[in-house]
């Protein structure tokens, strides 16, 4: 990517702050940020003093938008999305209109520009979806796995709980610990995928630097007991079962039954999936220590 102009769409969030700071390591031309947040592009520009990072406003639900600012582009990372379940459950035409239809704007306007390479953010909650955001994504993914006749190269990338995000339940928790309350949690057994900032990185600058038309690119992560969290954070408070709100899964899956696309990334080894990767089934776990070291 260097001497390369990159589009990141949803670029203001954690994940495009996190890209930014990697990216300008490889001396880009230009590093774009395309997000609908002002307040986030203001506070983003006090970090990123650098002539090479530019900000644009706009939604890629606007499609002539889109095409005016991936003009000149030589790679596109679409990590814009509206994520919060409880909300797009009651509100999923919002996750239609985002997540799928604006992924196939992102698609439309990389492919009008030529871009060379564009890569999805997308979500284990993709994989057998029980909620709107899970299968708003998992048309995203299905939408940019079936681009065949492109000069574009269209991939994506599959993760978990990203540790550090905006919308991590690790500030409340704190938060909570704090003030001596109880931690909430919906489900004692439940599992997750957890992945750093810095890995979810990693994985996307592979994406980018591979040249096979969709594949979907997940990582042989950790899984840790939501419990472990909750004990890493606030070890002398009570845990509280709420129950487990609408949509929401006890475990996820990265690799569910359609493993024709999707391909594993355990440190330097990449091998197509042969077959389902839980949160529950796993090899690797975080235990409570390693949780507390992480946050």
């Amino acid at each position: 990517m260097q001497d390369g102009t990159i589009l990141i769409s949803g670029g203001s969030g954690s994940l495009g702050n996190a890209l930014t700071k990697r990216l300008l390591t490889l001396n880009p031309k230009e590093i774009r940020i395309y997000s609908r947040d002002e307040f986030k592009q203001s506070e983003m520009k006090k970090v990123f003093n650098d002539s090479r990072v530019k900000y644009f406003l706009g939604d890629v639900r606007d499609l002539s938008r889109l095409k005016e600012i991936t003009e000149g582009c030589d790679y596109v990372i679409h990590a814009a999305a509206y994520k919060r379940i409880d909300d797009l459950e009651t509100q999923p035409i919002e996750a239609i209109k985002t997540n799928t239809l604006g992924s196939q704007n992102v698609i439309e306007a990389s492919r009008a520009n030529k871009v060379k390479k564009c890569v999805l953010i997308s979500t284990d909650k993709a994989v057998s979806p029980q909620n709107s955001y899970g299968a708003s994504k998992m048309l995203a993914e299905r939408l940019f796995i079936t681009q065949y006749e492109s000069s574009t190269i269209f991939s994506c990338v599959r993760y978990g709980n990203v540790m550090g995000s905006r919308g991590s339940v690790i500030p409340l928790w704190k938060k909570l610990a704090a003030e001596g309350k109880d931690i909430p949690v919906t489900d004692i057994e439940m599992t997750r995928f957890w992945i750093s900032l810095d890995e979810a990185v990693d994985l996307v600058l592979f994406a980018l630097s591979q040249d096979v038309q969709g594949r979907i690119y997940v990582p042989k992560i950790a899984s840790m007991k939501i419990t472990d969290l909750a004990k890493a954070i606030a070890p002398d408070c009570s845990i509280k079962v709420i129950g487990s709100r609408p949509g929401e899964k006890t475990h996820e899956a990265l690799v569910g039954m359609d493993i024709s696309n999707v391909w594993i990334k355990d440190g330097l080894n990449v091998y197509q999936a042969t077959g389902d990767f839980t949160s529950d089934k796993n090899d690797k776990w975080l235990g409570v220590e390693e949780i507390r070291k992480m946050i």
